[in-house]
């Protein structure tokens, strides 16, 4: 099933029923209204095709442009805080402690949470039977750093099978249906894509059904880059600079094109949200959304431990009481060292963009509080300059983009629960072009391809032929997590393969 109705009718709202001179009276209305008016100045220029004029206030009609000043006031606010930072004077609300909310972990040898933890899976499995599981995909992101053009999720690490990193997702959440036992659909699949590559992937997935599966799509929003004054910036005579809000532009953009609302209507209640970017990524997966709803957590984040203090990845850590993310830059080298009892690092839950959520708290916590989650990005911004009546690329900073981060929210959260799990099961991130030493297409097929011997040599099946080979498959229709591969018990298995 192809859906795509919240976008349609974002669409034909406003503007495109409205005539010219309303349209152009009502914008340059709002504009007075918050001083941005200047961005019609050229709106009398003869030669300047109508059409091109109309798109130019469309475009204008979807900016939150009465917000525009707020969310520019608090990212300001936090970059001069950040500013005058001084380690030896820090705040109650600005102290960084350690996680010390509920955290359990997929590698423990402990029998209590490995018992634990193989219940959270029946629950998870249990509601995602009912329908009340949905996966969030973040596949914004271009191919360009592959090599590749086009969406990255349309991206082929290069196993026998050819499947791409959307057909591995989309093959996965099949299975869980299956598994479950609500069939191929139980699981929603909702995908954000960004404005370059939404035609593309929605092209994509009808190309192949939808791979037998659920989907609904929606872009990911932009944002009108500004000057520091909190101007904005016009790239041409009529056109803004624009740019993506960051990540965490996934809460308003489920706003915006009725996500959400959707969410309700079809009785999900939990949220598992991820980036396309890892090859082993589980969807919907069983154990951590169970996990997190035995824990009565409104928010979760799947984490990998950090291998040593200098890995540079954020961290889950309290802020002022709070959870939050924390940069590695911004923890000092003693804390960065700490262990805990165990040995392992006590600010070590690296995080991956893995995360649970209560559709509860999205409704009810997250959205309320969503202007104010911005930052600033100084940039080099493309602007018209009026002499030349030319686009110019300035040589230097001259404007600024407004960003957030998808876990911006959790310090709104309340009950947060972590689960720790084993990065060569889980892990294998395709960031870098082939032929980098980590985190490309090569990396990723290796780690892909350990999993699957694993997977085969737990069945107990031996490996034969060349059992180093990384092109060793089991694809998601076979195998979910390891499951359902006992007929290879005792057999030989020529390597490479793929099942």
């Amino acid at each position: 099933m192809y859906n795509e109705p919240q976008i349609k009718r974002q669409k034909s709202t406003g503007s495109e029923s409205t005539d010219y001179p309303t349209l152009l009276a009502s914008i340059t209305a709002r504009l007075q209204s918050v001083d941005q008016s200047h961005i019609l100045a050229h709106l009398s220029d003869e030669s300047i095709p109508q059409s091109s004029k109309l798109s130019f206030l469309q475009s204008i009609n979807e900016i939150p442009l009465e917000n525009l000043a707020s969310y520019l006031k608090g990212a300001l606010e936090e970059e001069e805080k950040l500013k005058n930072f001084d380690p030896n004077n820090v705040a109650p609300e600005d102290v960084i402690t350690p996680f010390d909310g509920k955290v359990a972990s997929t590698t423990s040898t402990d029998a209590d949470q490995r018992t634990a933890l193989e219940e959270a899976n029946k629950l998870g499995l249990e509601s995602i039977s009912k329908g009340q599981v949905a996966a969030l995909l973040l596949a914004g992101g271009q191919g360009t750093r592959l090599g590749y053009d086009g969406p990255k999720g349309m991206y082929d690490i290069g196993m026998p099978s050819g499947r791409t990193l959307f057909q591995l997702m989309a093959e996965r959440i099949k299975k869980l249906g299956e598994l479950s036992g609500g069939g191929d659909k139980a699981v929603p699949f909702y995908i954000m894509t960004s404005p370059l590559n939404h035609q593309a992937t929605t092209e994509y997935f009808a190309k192949h059904d939808n791979f037998g599966i659920d989907v609904t799509f929606f872009p990911q929003g932009t944002l009108p880059a500004v000057t520091p004054e909190g101007k904005m910036i016009l790239e041409t005579a009529t056109s803004l600079a624009v740019a993506p809000d960051g990540n965490g532009g996934i809460y308003p953009a489920m706003v915006k094109h009725g996500v959400l609302k959707s969410m309700v209507e079809r009785g999900i209640k939990y949220i598992h949200a991820f980036g396309v970017d890892n090859a082993l990524v589980k969807p919907a997966d069983p154990t951590f959304v169970g996990y997190c709803i035995s824990q009565n957590a409104d928010c979760g984040n799947k984490v990998l431990w950090k291998s040593s203090p200098d890995e540079k990845v954020g961290v889950v850590a309290t802020k002022g009481g709070k959870p939050c993310i924390v940069e590695y830059s911004d923890i000092s080298k003693e804390m960065s060292e700490r262990k805990g009892d165990d040995g392992r690092l006590i600010f070590g839950a690296g995080n991956i963009c893995n995360h649970f959520y209560t559709l509860d708290f999205l409704n009810d916590v997250v959205v309320p509080n969503l202007g104010n989650m911005y930052h600033v990005a100084r940039k080099k911004i493309p602007y018209f300059d009026e002499s030349s009546k030319s686009t110019v690329k300035p040589s230097e900073n001259n404007g600024i983009k407004l960003e957030s981060f998808i876990f911006d929210i959790f310090p709104l959260s309340t009950s947060m629960a972590v689960l720790d799990v084993a990065r060569v099961q889980e892990f294998a991130p395709v960031k870098n072009p082939p032929g980098t030493n980590s985190d490309s297409p090569d990396t990723a097929r290796a780690l892909f391809s350990n999993v699957a011997k694993k997977w085969l040599q737990d069945a107990g099946a031996k490996l034969v032929g060349d059992v180093e080979s990384d092109l060793c498959e089991v694809g998601p229709l076979s195998s979910y997590n390891g499951e359902g591969l006992d007929g290879w018990k005792n057999k030989e298995v020529d390597c490479p393969f793929s099942i």
